[in-house]
């Protein structure tokens, strides 16, 4: 693993100054942001989310040092669950985190080291019974098969094998104790020379034999356990009884003081064997270290754990006389107690490449078999273990699983933000908003998830055709209604949705994401910088500008002629201009990035969509409310009939309403209806039941209420044409007319998808009409056709609705002008809120729009200027004739 970058916040050893440093951090980006919000004069709506989304990025960035050694921990700990003790936390804190990182390590070593010895002891235990057993059952069956007689000598050697077992578990249990720290010392006084010669006794009473030469002062009295003790003992005389060769006698000597402590007392047994190499002086002390000697390997292992219980050392020392083996024992007077365990002093044991005289066990046996020890099987970690962070707090809406660093998502969308704050204008809509928002989609979906999908690439291309408005026309609403819409279309593209409850959660998703993304931007941002070119990429541009700034600047007020180039290249901005252009780079940046998170990593926004209510068990409990709707909708037609047939008078008479005015005054509520409808219908389809004679009943039902919410439709429609006769034609209007005729288009969708058993197709075709609907309302130029309309009915009656024909936007210039000639025209456009566009919006290439550029042209063929700009005589003659 590679170790982790140190950070400055590293050096800081309070997790309670940085928890503070940071909040400090993001309380003043956020206040500096504002200040300079508020000084440049940009808009508080601006101001606000760049400033909360850079608190939140400053946030992200500061904390993901912090918290990178607890999400480490918490990989570890898993891999540990799982039998795997090899990870480790990287970390240069020197906090609590960092403190507390490197206490799991030394956990996690000490764990590492228990696996490692607990697998090493099945194994070596496995092999040290293997062999006497193995032994023992073949001596076993050659005398039960006759093989051997049954004499004192093959029962002895059978004997010999069952003590030898009895001796190993016997020293497998003591250690077991040991180890544990389950053994207390009973210290008393003991004689130590008479200790000595009782463990001599035991040690030729078990059947070793040899002299062994015992000088220890009788008067000598140590502190200690006895039992233990003479454990000790008996094991060190037995391995050096063991290795001494015939004739010889195994020294056994002892005082008092250390090895230069000046206190304690000392013990030192020596023998004439082979020796013990220096470089296998510690490693003789492990379990299971054998030779040819015939133990257990358990002995020394032992004796040195009874010595460190007593406070002492156990060790082997260069023998006096050049040849054997010195085994010397030191224990203080007074040992320093402890409750804890005495540790394991020695590691898994390690095999030597050469195998000497202490290697107790016979290595002339077959090779042992290390039996494969699996790991312990780790039980799945509860669901809420497994989730932490912005995971818990989104759960199943919004996993992130498996998603890798998108430091090319980050890049796309920095450059849209980039070319938003150079080209965008401030001064309206027009080429430069259709440019910035083809970058944004083009930054979003080139990572989306579903880029391919027909479903993704028909909404990016509606989505394409609704932001064409921003260059084409110039009435701001449909400009606006347009790209709303356009990114509605988009964004449930590329999540995939295809319920109404998707396309909800949809919009919803998109603010939502410069939370749930924040981890992923923090991972973009730092796996940029590793083991990639994307630092020194950042470094070069950074010394790059800053270069043809300074050295740009000096030579421009150095010469004339090359300022002049520069003026020409460089456009002059306020300090005004600069702050408001760095807020809108910013900030379409933000929701940029938000979009492409959105498509990169799409939101579970159907995860209601296969949960189907339980349906109603009676039917009444949905027809009866269905067929009582049928009944109010069946009434309103009867009256709709009535009036119809009976006529202006027949309304006038029982009304007092002119018949466009009763006509009217229904169409909302008409529209309201025909909404209420469709959910009615999407309700009682999901909680009716499922046999042959509920779907005969509800496709009856709705069937019939469908049938008639179209007639409802087709009457509001017939209203609003009779209005609109008699009272002119407006831009809302028609909308209205476009918008009830879309959900008449739905209810028709309905009833077909009914019929064929395609409802899952309704929510898409809902949507995707909706936008061709949108389209067409832009595509027919609404400004210019209501414009159209009104003069229409003027030419018919005469009279024209001057004040409302003048708040038009520039998009009905060409026809004011066609159509009612220049003397005429020059009056009525004067006034025309184009009019009030400064010569900065005019002259702006980035504002740029189609439609005001053809009212600029229409204005200055008919001379508006040459007017006044307050009303003459002229003009007001003309203004009267309009209404006869």
């Amino acid at each position: 693993m590679t170790p982790r970058t140190p950070t400055p916040l590293d050096t800081v050893s309070s997790l309670k100054v940085k928890l503070g440093l940071l909040v400090a951090a993001s309380v003043v980006v956020a206040v500096l942001l504002s200040l300079l919000g508020s000084a440049a004069h940009v808009s508080p709506l601006l101001v606000l989310p760049v400033s909360v989304a850079l608190a939140l990025g400053v946030t992200q960035l500061l904390a993901a040092g912090m918290v990178a050694p607890l999400r480490r921990m918490t990989e570890v700990s898993r891999a540990m669950a799982r039998g795997d003790y090899s990870g480790r936390v990287r970390t240069t804190a020197t906090d609590e985190v960092g403190q507390l990182a490197a206490a799991f390590n030394r956990m996690a070593e000490d764990l590492a080291t228990v696996d490692r010895e607990r697998r090493d002891l099945i194994a070596t235990v496995s092999h040290e019974l293997r062999t006497p057993l193995t032994a023992m059952t073949a001596l076993l069956e050659n005398l039960a098969d006759g093989v051997v007689p049954a004499d004192s000598e093959h029962l002895g050697a059978a004997l010999e094998e069952a003590q030898r077992l009895g001796r190993l578990v016997d020293d497998l249990l003591q250690l077991s104790r040991l180890e544990a720290g389950v053994v207390e010392l009973d210290r008393e006084p003991v004689a130590l020379r008479t200790l000595v010669e009782e463990s001599v006794a035991q040690v030729a009473a078990a059947g070793r034999t040899g002299d062994f030469d015992v000088a220890v002062p009788a008067d000598l009295a140590v502190e200690g356990d006895p039992a233990r003790l003479r454990q000790l003992l008996v094991n060190v005389l037995d391995n050096a009884g063991r290795h001494a060769p015939a004739g010889t006698a195994v020294r056994v000597t002892g005082g008092t003081g250390g090895d230069g402590d000046g206190g304690g007392w000392w013990l030192e047994v020596a023998d004439d064997g082979g020796g013990v190499a220096p470089e296998d002086r510690e490693r003789v002390f492990e379990r299971f270290g054998t030779d040819a000697g015939g133990g257990t390997g358990l002995g020394l292992a032992v004796a040195r754990w009874v010595a460190q219980l007593h406070g002492g050392t156990l060790r082997f020392l260069d023998p006096r006389s050049g040849s054997g083996a010195r085994l010397r024992l030191d224990v203080p007077t007074r040992p320093e107690r402890t409750s804890t365990p005495v540790p394991s002093p020695i590691p898994s044991p390690v095999p030597s490449p050469v195998p000497s005289r202490v290697q107790e066990a016979t290595m002339t046996h077959a090779a042992p078999v290390h039996p494969s020890v699996p790991p312990h099987p780790a039980a799945p970690p509860h669901p809420a273990a497994q989730q932490q962070g912005m995971d818990a707090l989104f759960g199943r809406f919004w996993p992130e699983s498996g998603l890798s660093s998108g430091w090319r998502t980050v890049l796309a969308a920095a450059i849209a933000g980039v070319v938003a704050g150079v080209a965008l204008s401030f001064h309206g809509p027009g080429i430069s908003w259709t440019l910035v928002a083809l970058c944004c989609g083009t930054a979003a979906l080139l990572t989306a998830r579903h880029r391919r999908d027909p479903w993704t690439l028909a909404c990016t291309g509606l989505a394409i055709l609704l932001v064409l408005p921003m260059t084409l026309l110039a009435a701001v609403w449909v400009q606006l209604l347009c790209l709303l819409a356009a990114t509605a279309v988009f964004l449930c593209g590329v999540t995939g949705a295809r319920t109404l409850p998707g396309f909800l959660l949809t919009g919803i998703s998109w603010p939502l994401a410069s939370l749930r993304g924040l981890p992923w931007f923090g991972r973009s941002l730092r796996l940029a910088g590793t083991g990639s070119h994307m630092p020194a990429v950042v470094r070069t541009a950074a010394w790059s500008v800053l270069a043809l700034g300074v050295f740009g600047t000096i030579f421009a007020t150095a010469n004339p002629v090359f300022g002049s180039w520069v003026d020409a290249l460089v456009p002059s901005l306020s300090f005004n201009d600069l702050v408001g252009r760095g807020f809108l780079a910013c900030f379409v940046f933000a929701v940029t990035l938000g979009a492409a998170y959105v498509a990169l990593n799409p939101a579970r926004v159907e995860m209601f969509a296969d949960r189907r209510p339980t349906p109603l068990t009676n039917r009444f409990e949905w027809l009866v409310p269905v067929l009582v709707v049928d009944g109010v909708f069946l009434a309103f037609m009867a009256a709709q009939a009535r009036a119809l047939v009976g006529g202006e008078d027949y309304i006038q008479e029982s009304t007092g309403l002119t018949y466009a005015d009763f006509v009217h005054q229904g169409f909302g509520q008409l529209t309201l209806a025909t909404a209420l409808t469709v959910l009615v219908v999407w309700v009682a389809s999901r909680r009716a039941g499922d046999s042959r004679d509920d779907r005969r009943w509800l496709l009856g039902s709705l069937g019939l209420l469908c049938v008639l919410t179209l007639l409802v439709v087709a009457s509001a429609l017939r209203g609003m044409a009779v209005y609109q006769d008699a009272y002119g034609f407006t831009t809302l209007r028609l909308f209205v007319d476009v918008f009830e005729g879309w959900l008449g288009f739905v209810v028709l969708a309905i009833m077909v998808a009914g019929v064929a058993g395609r409802g899952r197709w309704l929510p898409r075709i809902a949507l995707a009409s909706g936008a061709l609907a949108l389209v067409g309302l832009a595509a027919i130029n609404p400004d210019a056709w209501v414009a159209g309309r009104n003069l229409d009915r003027y030419d018919a009656t005469g009279k024209l609705d001057v004040p409302y024909l003048m708040s038009l936007s520039g998009d009905a210039s060409p026809v004011i002008a066609d159509r009612l000639g220049p003397d005429v025209a020059r009056c009525v456009l004067r006034l025309l809120p184009y009019n009030s566009l400064s010569e900065e919006t005019l002259d702006d290439a980035r504002a740029w729009n189609l439609g005001r550029a053809r009212a600029e042209q229409v204005l200055e063929d008919v001379d508006v200027s040459a007017f006044p700009t307050t009303r003459d005589d002229e003009c007001s003659d003309v203004f009267a004739s309009f209404n006869g």
